[in-house]
């Protein structure tokens, strides 16, 4: 089945909740990028640059960021 026919049987309220969903993965990483780059080196627990990698790596990068990567 290809994706196009997929999408076509989803119901309208099931591709907004994807669409909505997407927004807010994009706006999750866009925020743990943003905060990485302007949190200096010893506000953030482990590497600067293994956090940015967790961050595009799946969803659950930048919500573990958020949890366990920056000191309070």
């Amino acid at each position: 089945m290809s994706t196009k026919k997929r999408w076509q049987d989803l119901t309208d309220t099931q591709k907004i909740a994807m669409v909505l969903l997407s927004l807010l993965q994009i706006a999750l990483l866009m925020a743990a990028l943003r905060d990485i780059h302007r949190r200096s080196a010893d506000q953030i627990n482990g590497s600067k640059s293994l956090w940015t990698v967790a961050a595009f790596v799946n969803f659950i990068g930048p919500i573990a960021y958020f949890i366990w990567g920056r000191k309070r």
